[in-house]
């Protein structure tokens, strides 16, 4: 992995993102942001089989289901970090879902969206905030 950032039992966490409660990280890039779930995420739940994102075009609110991920022992829905459109789907991880495993935070994000209120950013974990939830 190539952005900077803790080693927590072999996890990375870069410690230029947001963290949901639920393993979403989002990175945010002038009037867009980039989401994805973080390593701690894809280590629980192992090899991922697929990812399955219908909302690219949807105004969607925080919190809201944005699409679901599946591996080999699980299906967990994916939750929209901040409200707005989802504007892009990474289409490499139609072929490519081991990307996600392999680098959740570079090739393996999920979608692009325009946020709607930056402000909903200011309620998510800080890096040292989401390492405390994961040690805990």
């Amino acid at each position: 992995m190539t952005e900077a950032g803790e080693k927590i039992n072999n996890m990375n966490i870069p410690d230029d993102l947001r963290y949901t409660k639920d393993h979403e990280w989002i990175r945010i890039e002038d009037d867009t942001a980039i989401v994805g779930i973080t390593d701690y995420a894809q280590g629980e739940l192992g090899d991922v089989v697929f990812i399955e994102v219908e909302t690219q075009g949807e105004e969607l609110d925080k919190g809201e289901v944005f699409g679901t991920i599946e591996a080999v022992k699980t299906v967990s829905d994916l939750f929209m970090p901040v409200g707005g459109e989802v504007i892009q789907v990474n289409e490499k991880l139609d072929d490519e879902p081991e990307l996600i495993n392999k680098d959740p935070y570079g090739e393996g994000w999920m979608i692009k969206l325009k946020y709607s209120d930056l402000s909903e950013s200011e309620d998510l974990l800080s890096p040292e905030d989401y390492k405390k939830m994961i040690e805990s």
